[in-house]
This record gives C-alpha cells, sequence and structure tokens, in this order.
C-alpha cells in the first residue's frame, strides 16, 4: 500500500522526474498537489499530473510510484470539464527539476473542476484559493461563462446544476 503525500514527498517526486526526463517539458500538478504544495492541506492520496510527451518520463514512472511510496495518477480538470480559455498563461510555475518544468495547472480550472466534483474536500480547496487570492470570484464567474456552452460534451455533468454550484461559491 502507498503512503499519503506531503511536500517532502512532492519535491523528491520532482527530482526524481526530473532526473529521467529526455526531453523538455512541463509537468502540471492538479487537485490535492496544489492544495499540499501551499500548505491547506497536509497530505494528499494522490499526485494528480498531466505529463508531458515523453517516453522516457512515462517509463520512470512505476519505477518512482515504488521507490517513493506514492500514488501518481493521470488527471487534470481538462478531463473533466471544458479547457479554459488561457489555461497555460495562468498555470503557476513551482520548479525547474532537470529538463522538466513544474507547474500547478491553472487554478481557475483546477477550481471549477472542485466544485463540479463537489467533494467536501475539493470546497474546502476551492475556499482556500478564494480566501489566498489564488482565485478571484468575478474573472471564475466569467470563464465558468465562457465554458458553459461547451458542457454539453461533457456528459456527466448536469449543467444548470454545475451553474448554481459555481454562483453559490462567487456569491456565497
Amino acid at each position: 500500500m502507498r503512503e499519503s503525500t506531503d511536500r517532502e514527498r512532492m519535491q523528491r517526486f520532482m527530482a526524481e522526474l526530473g532526473r529521467n526526463a529526455k526531453k523538455a517539458g512541463r509537468v502540471y500538478f492538479t487537485g490535492g498537489a496544489t492544495a499540499v504544495w501551499h500548505g491547506w492541506r497536509a497530505n494528499t492520496v494522490d499526485l494528480d499530473v498531466k505529463l508531458p510527451e515523453d517516453d522516457a518520463v512515462f517509463e520512470a514512472i512505476p519505477r518512482i510510484k515504488e521507490q517513493l511510496h506514492v500514488n501518481i495518477e493521470q488527471a487534470c480538470p481538462s478531463d473533466f470539464i471544458p479547457e479554459l480559455p488561457g489555461w497555460e498563461d495562468r498555470s503557476i510555475f513551482i520548479a525547474r527539476e532537470g529538463k522538466l518544468d513544474f507547474f500547478h495547472y491553472d487554478p481557475y480550472s483546477q477550481a471549477l473542476s472542485k466544485i463540479q466534483r463537489g467533494h467536501d474536500k475539493d470546497l474546502q480547496d476551492v475556499d482556500a484559493m478564494l480566501s489566498s487570492g489564488m482565485v478571484d470570484r468575478d474573472l471564475l464567474w466569467d470563464l465558468f461563462e465562457r465554458i458553459e456552452p461547451r458542457l454539453n460534451r461533457y456528459t456527466a455533468i448536469d449543467a444548470a446544476t454545475f451553474r448554481r454550484h459555481v454562483d453559490a461559491v462567487v456569491n456565497g
């Protein structure tokens, strides 16, 4: 069984993955990893990541998972909600390790994805994003409205319910 991941284990993951990369690329952390890095949570069950196209990175993942006893999942907000315009520009740089640059995936994308999921821990993360100033309520609403016409492409989403939940967060 793998252990939960704290910030120190995240740093070890970044260093190890950076040592293995053969090509320049970007790794994006999402979800609990962002919350742990910023101190909103002590740990997370999984490191949710968006990985670059580099065979050496994919080949290294199973070994790193065993070596560090971490759960690594390929997941990002655009797997669950439409991709937000400008997400790459809003992603937050963390560090460079070897040929890899590590980022927090766009906090607005993360916030909307967490609101859509609606789990208590996710909503606590959104509250932390808002209270820290990482996410602005007005821009969050604007970005939601920009993707709303494309929600029909995500069959697991009830658009009206999602809109109500975003409205409650923005105006609550």
